[in-house]
């Protein structure tokens, strides 16, 4: 007999079941290109028989979304890993320490120069960047002060540079 109580753990299961074998398909037939649930949330609590169907939905749903976030993060710092030719960390980090004492949420007193190289919004977007110089992550401010070093040498940062 089915209760109140077993209808979240028959959502789970067929949550975790249905995108798995969706991946998986038939055999002679090539695979549906979805990602399973189980790739997106690596390790799903097990079922907590106190939370309702739809809290425990949501639950998964927010698990997912983080799962989501954390993939686009890495991404984010992979992309920005590499410098681009002819410029050190060094460097970077001389004029770094010279503008914002190396701290990439640093903010000018008139607010016109923002992040760990001060970049103006012109600058920041000249060379890719979009939104706050200052609330990008710290690898995208090293990545774009190396582009913008690459294009004109230390003249950007006359005191420092």
């Amino acid at each position: 007999m089915l209760t109140k109580r077993t209808y979240p753990a028959l959502a789970l299961i067929l949550l975790v079941t249905f995108p798995a074998l969706a991946v998986a398909g038939q055999s002679g037939e090539s695979p549906t290109p979805r990602i399973a649930l189980a790739d997106a949330v690596p390790a799903l609590p097990l079922f907590q028989p106190h939370r309702s169907l739809r809290a425990e939905m949501h639950h998964v749903a927010q698990r997912i979304e983080a799962a989501r976030r954390a993939r686009i993060r890495k991404e984010r710092r992979e992309a920005f890993a590499t410098l681009p030719d002819g410029v050190s960390q060094e460097t970077l980090d001389a004029i770094a320490a010279c503008e914002s004492g190396g701290d990439p949420t640093a903010v000018s007193s008139d607010g016109s120069y923002r992040g760990k190289y001060q970049f103006d919004y012109g600058t920041w977007e000249s060379v890719g960047g979009s939104g706050d110089p200052a609330a990008a992550s710290e690898s995208e401010q090293d990545y774009r002060a190396a582009l913008l070093y690459s294009q004109s040498g230390p003249s950007p940062w006359p005191v420092c540079g």
